[in-house]
């Protein structure tokens, strides 16, 4: 965890979004992508982001990155407005971005590169903290090519992991993996990311995967088809571990797919 970490008390709101809108521009005429909209994520919830495919999701999460400016509204962490990347927001994509040529270690090392606050030796050992907490220890040395999809993608987690981010942002991170590997990682990610050993506050997660939405997200936020919109955003009320085949879990489904029909 980051020393220089904001304590907050738990249910606090740790991002807003507020009154998000996004044009592109088409020839001369605007192009509608994103139409107000609005949310909050607070502490210690993962917040998911669903809609059809093509309305806008990821280009939202790039957005609360700092990545994309909006045509109109604000971002918001810690009171703070996002105005370009900063080091307290890390993204994990849903391709693994790794460098072929280093190893598990050196990637994660990598994106400590910019941070001239830290000693090599510091770097050094975020790197592995995060690499373990990822469930990835003992495979520092491994190179990308010798790692399976899995493993690939948690070495993206423990990248992220290691720059302190109080905000985790995650783009379909299951969705290039096989079936049984997504729901292996599925079932560590709540666990890995609201942990207290991370500095990781929240965590907004992008999927059109509605099952996996329920299994993991605190709240969900449903966007229309384009321009996006919100036309849904549900507290999933459901204890922890959950499970897949009770009822309880398939009636939070169906809510979920009314609002996207």
């Amino acid at each position: 965890m980051s020393e220089e970490q904001v304590q907050v008390a738990s249910g606090s709101t740790i991002v807003t979004v507020d009154h998000v809108s996004l044009d592109y521009h088409k020839e001369k005429e605007p192009l509608p992508v994103l139409v107000d909209v609005s949310l909050k994520a607070a502490k210690d919830e993962l917040v998911a982001i669903t809609g059809p495919s093509g309305c806008g999701k990821s280009t939202l999460l790039r957005i609360i990155a700092g990545l994309i400016k909006p045509t109109s509204g604000r971002v918001f962490v810690l009171d703070s407005e996002v105005k370009e990347p900063r080091a307290d927001v890390s993204m994990v994509f849903q391709n693994f971005v790794l460098l072929p040529w280093r190893t598990a270690l050196e990637n994660v090392l990598f994106g400590l590169s910019s941070r001239n606050d830290l000693s090599e030796e510091q770097k050094q050992q975020k790197a592995e903290t995060a690499l373990e907490i990822a469930g990835l220890a003992g495979f520092e040395s491994v190179y990308p090519g010798e790692l399976s999809g899995g493993m690939k993608q948690r070495v993206g987690v423990a990248r992220a992991l290691a720059t302190d981010p109080q905000v985790m942002l995650l783009d379909e991170p299951f969705s290039s993996l096989d079936d049984l590997t997504a729901e292996r990682l599925r079932k560590e990610t709540h666990s890995i990311l609201i942990n207290p050993q991370t500095s990781v506050q929240t965590v907004i997660l992008v999927s059109h995967n509605v099952e996996e939405i329920i299994e993991l997200a605190d709240q969900v936020v449903v966007l229309s088809g384009r321009p996006a919109h919100v036309v849904g955003d549900l507290k999933v009320d459901l204890p922890r571990p959950r499970n897949k085949k009770s009822d309880e879990f398939f009636q939070w489904v169906d809510k979920v797919y009314s609002l996207l029909s």
